[in-house]
């Protein structure tokens, strides 16, 4: 994983305008579908299913580049091209990259993403 922070914030400006409350949106968006692909990358791996394991691969690989999550989109990338039949260990080490990826995105967005105080 990169040193860089899991969201590029100028990347999502070109798609917000770099509206908080867009960014906020577009990033709660990317988590809720995050999460179920995780689920259906775990699924693909237990049932050993290449196909359902890359579409969701695929798919992660490109919600996470519109996010600029550039390390969710690597580990997604990566996974894209598995077989978890054929490398289940590989495959697990990379889910489990993609879950940290994500977790990482889930914090950033609730440390930057907060709901403003109340005064």
């Amino acid at each position: 994983m990169s040193a860089a922070p899991p969201v590029d914030l100028v990347h999502l400006a070109r798609y917000t305008g770099g509206d908080e409350a867009l960014n906020a949106e577009v990033l709660a968006l990317f988590i809720n579908q995050a999460r179920h692909l995780v689920f259906l990358l775990e699924k693909s791996l237990e049932d050993r299913d290449a196909t359902r394991w890359r579409h969701a691969a695929h798919a992660l690989k490109g919600a996470a580049q519109g996010i600029g999550s550039a390390d969710t989109a690597a580990a997604a990338s990566d996974a894209e091209i598995l077989d978890p039949g054929q490398m289940p260990q590989r495959a697990g080490h990379l889910l489990e990259a993609i879950r940290q990826a994500t977790g990482a995105v889930e914090g950033f967005a609730a440390q930057h993403c907060a709901e403003p105080a109340v005064h």
